[in-house]
């Protein structure tokens, strides 16, 4: 017997919110201004940076910064002021229909939680930016769960935050591995990667992801079609 999803837990940057490069943007000036990344030649720490895009930024940094602590609490202070920047100075979108989405999953009786690999202060940024305040019931980073993805923190922690009854009754949607992987080791009852972001079908299917969809306004469908929504939806 199949457990209908209580809980959608949804990635930020490449799965609901437009990156366009973003992140590399701020990795590179946050490179710039500390010197995190001097120790490798630069494609090979933005190849890193790639690989790893949706992993907490203090562990990517710490990675850079050869286990330097110090040196990788600076970096990341140093990416998030310019991420916040880059918004500041660009604004922010969200991928086209994200909200819908996103209110669609709730009006199926869904809660629903962002999650993303950024500090508080830079998610609220994009929060701020989109206007999103009401619309999601949680938001979390990897401060606020104990490790970030591809540990099952997040997941886990949007479970207890949010009362839902077990991990088969939670779905997870992300553009990364990492995000696929988060899911998977936590136990969620249905894990989608989203082809808007970083990594491609090959990558998110090789991860474990029970479907890929072409963006999250596929998701709801794709739960209806696998008969997960509450059965008082799918009977309408």
């Amino acid at each position: 017997m199949t457990t209908p999803i209580e809980l959608v837990v949804l990635d930020m940057a490449g799965t609901t919110v437009v990156d366009d490069g973003v992140v590399e943007q701020a990795f590179q000036r946050a490179a710039e201004r500390t010197g995190v990344a001097a120790r490798l030649p630069w494609d090979d720490a933005l190849g890193y940076v790639r690989k790893t895009m949706g992993q907490s930024k203090l562990d990517v940094f710490l990675h850079l910064a050869a286990g330097d602590a110090v040196a990788a609490r600076q970096a990341t202070a140093a990416f998030e002021a310019a991420y916040a920047e880059i918004v500041a100075e660009d604004g922010v979108a969200e991928i086209p229909g994200a909200a819908d989405a996103i209110q669609g999953l709730k009006d199926a009786g869904l809660t629903v939680a962002l999650t993303t690999g950024f500090a508080p202060v830079t998610r609220q940024a994009i929060l701020d930016g989109l206007g999103w305040g009401g619309l999601i019931d949680l938001a979390l980073s990897p401060v606020d769960a104990g490790r970030g993805r591809p540990a099952p923190d997040l997941v886990l922690t949007a479970l207890l935050r949010t009362g839902a009854s077990a991990v088969q009754a939670v779905a997870v949607a992300g553009d990364t591995v990492s995000d696929v992987e988060s899911g998977r080791r936590a136990g969620a009852g249905f894990v989608a990667g989203v082809l808007t972001g970083a990594h491609d079908r090959a990558a998110l299917s090789g991860a474990g992801a029970h479907a890929v969809l072409s963006d999250v306004t596929a998701l709801r469908g794709a739960l209806a079609q696998r008969e997960l929504l509450p059965a008082a939806v799918a009977s309408v």
